[in-house]
C-alpha cells in the first residue's frame, strides 16, 4: 500500500479551540495594559514597574497600583494601532482568497518541493546546459520594424529554460517542461490553452517551431515576435488568416520511395474521413494503396500532386504503370496494373475510394498552395527549415474542403526532417530542440502513427505538445488503445478542465490520489457516568470527479512523470515577459484594423491624385 498523502484531522465535540481564543484574548489584554500602565509612567516621568503583566493587573484591581490618566490615551492609541493591523490584515487576506478558488485547498495534498523537483527552474535549466541549448541571441537578429520594434528596445534576451507549464498554487514556483519531455494536454473549450499553453511555448521556444491550428489567434499573437528569429512561414489555404500564398510546398517532394508514398497516402485517407466513420475492410485499404502507387509515380515524374487526382478520373490510363516500370519499381506497377485491369465494378469501387481520399485537391484555393505558379514564390524545403529558427503555421479546419491531408503531410514532413538532422548530429538529438505544437490535433493534425512515435521524440530533440479538447477526440483519431498510448508515452499531461467524460475523469482522480481524513466522536454513557471519544481514518479522494469536471478557469492539474500530481495556477501570455510584443503583434494582424489601414491609404492615395498640380508660375 503506497504511503497516504497527507491526513487531516476533524476534530469532534471536545474542540479546544473557543478556550483557546477566549485565553489569548485575556494575555494580549494584559500585555496591553501593562505596556499603557509603564508607557503612561515614562511619560508622567515615574519610575516603571518590574511587575509581570498578571501581577501588575491584579495590583490595579486590589488597588496598590494607581491607575495613570495618561494610560487611556495610550490604550486608545493601541487600538487605533491594532484596528489598522487588522484592517490590513483583512483587506491582504481578502485580496488572497480573491484570487483562490474553491479547489486550492486540495493543491496541500498535492506535489510540492522535493516531490515536483524535476519540474523547477534550476532543474530545467540545469539540464538545458548539459544539453547544450543556447537561445538566440535577439541582438544578433535583423531589427524588426514597426509597433514591435518600439517594444523589443525595452527587451532583454532570456537564457534557455524549457517549455512553460504553470504556477504552482501551493508554493508559487513556476513549473517548466524539460528540453526532453512530450506533452499531451487535455482542455475542455473555452478554458484558455492557446492563451496559457500554445502561446507562452511557442515565445519561449529556443529553435525552430511547428504550430498547428484551426483559427487564426495563434498565428496573430506569435508570427511578429518570432519573425526577429527566423523566416515566418504561414500555410493557410482556407483562408482562415487571410494569408496569400506567396510561398509553396510540394508534398511529392516527401515521396522518395513506396514507403513514403505509402505514408503520404495514409495521411490522406486519415484526414479525409469524417471522425468515427466506419471503413470497408476491402475498399479502404485498396483505395489507399492505388493513391499510394500513383502519387511514387507522380513524384518520379515531377508531376504536380493535381496530376494524381487526374489519373484517378481516367481509371484505364496506364501512364502511371509505365512511369513505375521504367523506374524499377516493377512490384509497384504490377500492383497499379492490377487495379486498372481488374472487373469494371471492382475498379471503380477502389478507384472511387481514392478519390473520396484526395478530394482536397480539386480545390484551387488549396491546390495553390502545393503547386507552382506563375512569378516567382518560395519554396518551403523542411530540411532547410529545422536547421533555422523558423516559425511554420499550418491552419486548417474541418467540413467542405477541408486541408487537413495537407496540413498533415506538411507535419509530417517536416518532423522526420528534424529526425533526420537528429540522427546526423551529436548525441542523436536536434542541437536546438524544435518545438511541436498540435493544437485541436484531432480536427487538423491526424496523425495516425503519433502514438507510436511520441515516446521518440524527446530523445531526439523534437518537443511535442499535443492538444485535445476531450479523451474522445483521441480515441475517435487513434482509438481507445492508440489514446491509452499516446497518454502514457507523454512525460507531462496536464489537464486544463472543461471535460465532462467520467471515465476519463475518475481515471484522473485515481490517479492523482487519496488522503487520510481522522474523525472523532463522542458517546456518554448514563450508568458509568463518564464519556469516551472514538476516532476513525477514512480515506477520501484528493479530487473527486465533480471538482475535476468544475475545475476553475485558471487552475489545471500537472501529471509529470518522476513527480506527484500538482495543482498549478496558469499564466496566460499576458502575464509574461512579452506581452507587450504579443499586443503589438495582434494589433498589426487584426482584420478590422487592416481593413482600416488599407482605407486609409486609398483615401490618401486619392487625395494625392486630386491635389491641383503646381503651375510654373506658382513655382514662381
Amino acid at each position: 500500500m503506497s504511503r497516504p498523502n497527507n491526513r487531516l484531522s476533524q476534530p469532534g465535540q471536545g474542540n479546544a479551540t473557543p478556550f483557546l481564543i477566549l485565553a489569548g484574548t485575556a494575555l494580549f489584554a494584559c500585555c496591553a495594559i501593562y505596556v499603557a500602565v509603564n508607557l503612561a509612567r515614562r511619560i508622567e516621568g515615574s519610575p516603571a514597574l518590574s511587575e509581570n503583566p498578571i501581577e501588575l493587573l491584579a495590583a490595579l484591581i486590589k488597588g496598590r497600583v494607581s491607575w495613570p490618566p495618561a494610560a487611556t490615551w495610550v490604550l486608545i492609541g493601541l487600538g487605533v494601532l491594532l484596528f489598522l493591523a487588522a484592517l490590513v490584515v483583512a483587506v491582504l487576506i481578502r485580496r488572497r482568497r480573491g484570487t483562490r478558488t474553491r479547489v486550492d485547498d486540495a493543491s496541500r495534498y498535492l506535489g510540492t518541493g522535493r516531490d515536483i523537483g524535476p519540474l523547477s527552474l534550476a532543474a530545467v535549466t540545469a539540464q538545458a546546459a548539459r544539453l547544450g541549448v543556447t537561445h538566440p541571441d535577439e541582438d544578433e537578429t535583423p531589427p524588426p520594424t514597426g509597433a514591435l520594434a518600439r517594444v523589443r528596445r525595452h527587451s532583454t534576451p532570456r537564457p534557455p529554460t524549457g517549455v512553460p507549464i504553470g504556477q504552482a498554487v501551493r508554493d508559487g514556483r513556476n513549473l517548466y517542461g524539460s528540453y526532453e519531455d512530450t506533452h499531451l494536454d487535455i482542455w475542455g473549450p473555452r478554458t484558455g490553452k492557446t492563451t496559457s499553453r500554445a502561446i507562452p511555448a511557442i515565445l519561449a521556444a529556443p529553435g525552430a517551431v511547428v504550430a498547428t491550428s484551426n483559427k487564426r489567434d495563434l498565428v496573430d499573437a506569435t508570427r511578429d515576435v518570432r519573425a526577429p528569429l527566423g523566416p515566418v512561414w504561414v500555410f493557410d489555404p482556407q483562408q482562415i488568416a487571410g494569408e496569400e500564398p506567396n510561398w509553396w510546398w510540394n508534398p511529392l517532394s516527401y515521396v522518395t520511395d513506396e514507403v513514403r508514398a505509402a505514408r503520404l497516402a495514409g495521411h490522406f485517407a486519415a484526414g479525409s474521413r469524417p471522425a468515427g466513420a466506419k471503413t470497408d475492410a476491402y475498399f479502404d485499404p485498396a483505395g489507399q494503396d492505388l493513391l499510394a502507387a500513383l502519387l511514387l509515380a507522380a513524384a518520379i515524374a515531377e508531376r504536380p500532386i493535381t496530376q494524381v487526382y487526374t489519373w484517378l478520373t481516367l481509371p484505364k490510363e496506364d501512364e502511371a504503370v509505365d512511369i513505375l516500370q521504367r523506374a524499377g519499381f516493377a512490384l509497384t506497377a504490377d500492383q497499379l496494373a492490377g487495379v486498372i485491369g481488374a472487373p469494371e465494378k471492382q475498379r471503380g469501387g477502389i478507384f472511387g475510394t481514392a478519390q473520396q481520399m484526395a478530394n482536397c485537391l480539386t480545390n484551387r484555393a488549396v491546390a495553390r498552395w502545393v503547386t507552382p505558379q506563375p512569378g516567382r514564390r518560395a519554396h518551403f524545403n523542411p530540411t532547410e527549415f529545422v536547421t533555422s529558427r523558423g516559425t511554420l503555421y499550418s491552419l486548417s479546419k474541418e467540413g467542405q474542403g477541408t486541408a487537413g491531408p495537407l496540413v498533415t503531410a506538411l507535419t509530417v514532413a517536416t518532423v522526420e526532417a528534424a529526425e533526420e538532422l537528429a540522427t546526423v548530429s551529436a548525441g542523436g538529438r536536434m542541437p536546438t530542440p524544435m518545438l511541436c505544437i498540435l493544437d485541436e490535433a484531432a480536427n487538423v493534425c491526424r496523425w495516425k502513427d503519433l502514438p507510436d512515435l511520441y515516446s521518440h521524440f524527446g530523445s531526439r530533440g523534437i518537443l511535442p505538445m499535443t492538444i485535445l479538447q476531450s479523451w474522445s477526440q483521441g480515441v475517435e483519431v487513434w482509438g481507445a488503445s492508440g489514446m491509452q498510448k499516446l497518454w502514457s508515452a507523454a512525460n507531462i499531461k496536464v489537464y486544463g478542465g472543461g471535460v465532462s467524460e467520467v471515465q476519463f475523469l475518475e481515471h484522473l482522480a485515481q490517479v492523482i490520489g487519496d488522503y487520510e481524513r481522522v474523525t472523532s466522536s463522542t458517546s456518554t454513557s448514563t450508568r458509568q457516568g463518564g464519556r469516551s471519544i472514538s476516532r476513525q481514518i477514512q480515506r477520501s479522494k484528493i479530487l473527486e470527479v465533480s471538482d475535476l469536471a468544475a475545475l476553475p478557469r485558471g487552475r489545471a492539474i500537472v501529471i509529470a512523470s518522476g513527480s506527484r500530481p500538482t495543482m498549478i495556477r496558469t499564466k496566460p501570455w499576458m502575464e509574461g515577459p512579452d506581452a507587450d510584443r504579443v499586443r503589438a503583434s495582434f494589433a498589426a494582424h487584426d482584420p478590422g484594423q487592416r481593413r482600416a489601414n488599407a482605407v486609409a491609404r486609398e483615401a490618401t492615395s486619392v487625395t494625392t491624385a486630386l491635389e491641383p498640380r503646381p503651375t510654373p508660375g506658382d513655382l514662381r
